[in-house]
């Protein structure tokens, strides 16, 4: 094992379910995309993720990447396309994420809207580190901070001056998430899984106001939504995935974020759940996070249970819409067979939190 950076992020080959002719979207591409090469255009896929399907374009020696939503019964507002091509427009100015490059509402070429965007070569670090790779303890610390600070970064971006005030609404943002996501579970709820009914009265009982410093927030901030340096594997040179993206509260953006941040001293059952590799040795605890993050901002967090409960509840809503669409056969992606346990799992942690909560 060496302490080096994890290999470039691969496309793969493309899911049956998932598939289309790229030949169809080549003349799009060539009209909104100049001294674009003449063809064949290459077609992979990406393994990661778990809502919008991400796709690999290689024409000549150019790679792009290609966002598409998947088949399948849609949660109310997920999914935009459009929108998620607009925040990219004008945030890429201001703040690393990709560029975008062609958005294509026409759903008669591969069955779907989609956009284009150019391709960050990097790393991005899943589930666990590739074989072969490791981080020492000090890499693994600066690795967390890195990925930290550039959460903040994105809060403390001054919105206004970037021109990006009507990106979302922050008064009320609070108070809209929590009655918003329980409406999303109820329109999904399966006969397996648990009821969320007591940590939805227990986020109402004890609801924070909205922060007196909204921001513009990312809604789905971890390891697999960043691309790091392929020079180091330390340093995010960009952050993907902006479907959620708004204007709101910056400590909900946190508590989702921990959500998905499970220790090495985490149980067994949530270590069953991980999708990053946050338990490697020298990685902050979810405690240090929250700590570091107080510090940077100047942003007390005296509720911190709330925000990580909200942020877990969340997440539980987000799996059982995907696995709502596995159980009505839209999608016949094996892996999310298991997002049933994923669901139950996070609603036995959300119970531990309130538990033990002075809140």
């Amino acid at each position: 094992m060496t302490d080096i950076a994890a290999p470039l992020d691969t496309a793969g080959t493309v899911r049956d379910e998932n598939a289309f002719d790229p030949a169809r979207i080549l003349p799009f591409l060539k009209s909104q995309i100049p001294d674009l090469a003449d063809g064949p255009l290459e077609l992979r896929q990406f393994p990661g993720g778990a809502s919008n399907l991400t796709y690999q374009l290689t024409v000549g020696s150019r790679q792009m990447i290609l966002r598409r939503p998947p088949s399948g019964t849609k949660a109310k507002g997920a999914h935009d396309m459009g929108r998620e091509f607009r925040v990219l427009e004008r945030l890429n100015p201001h703040f690393a994420c990709p560029k975008p490059l062609a958005y294509c509402e026409d759903s008669s070429l591969i069955g779907s809207d989609f956009y284009v965007m150019d391709k960050l070569t990097g790393v991005i670090l899943r589930r666990d580190l590739p074989a072969g790779v490791q981080y020492s303890p000090e890499r693994a610390r600066q690795l967390c901070l890195n990925l930290i600070d550039t959460q903040i970064a994105l809060h403390e971006l001054d919105y206004q001056a970037a021109g990006l005030s009507d990106m979302g609404k922050p008064a009320g943002y609070v108070a809209r998430q929590v009655s918003g996501w329980s409406e999303r579970l109820a329109r999904v709820i399966t006969d397996d899984i648990p009821s969320y009914d007591a940590i939805i009265r227990w986020l109402r009982d004890h609801m924070p106001a909205d922060s007196a410093r909204p921001a513009i927030i990312h809604n789905d901030y971890r390891y697999d939504n960043v691309v790091l340096s392929p020079d180091d594997g330390l340093t995010v040179i960009g952050v993907l995935d902006w479907e959620m993206a708004t204007l709101g509260d910056p400590l909900l953006d946190l508590g989702s974020s921990l959500a998905y941040w499970v220790e090495a001293g985490d149980p067994p059952e949530m270590q069953a759940i991980r999708m990053q590799p946050s338990n490697i040795p020298g990685m902050l605890s979810r405690a240090e996070i929250i700590r570091h993050y107080e510090e940077k901002t100047g942003r007390a967090i005296p509720n911190a249970d709330w925000y990580y409960v909200f942020g877990l509840f969340r997440l539980g809503v987000i799996a059982q819409q995907i696995y709502y669409r596995y159980k009505l056969g839209q999608t016949t992606n094996p892996k999310f067979k298991a997002f049933g346990l994923f669901v139950t799992v996070l609603a036995q942690v959300c119970e531990r939190v309130m538990a033990r909560s002075p809140l």
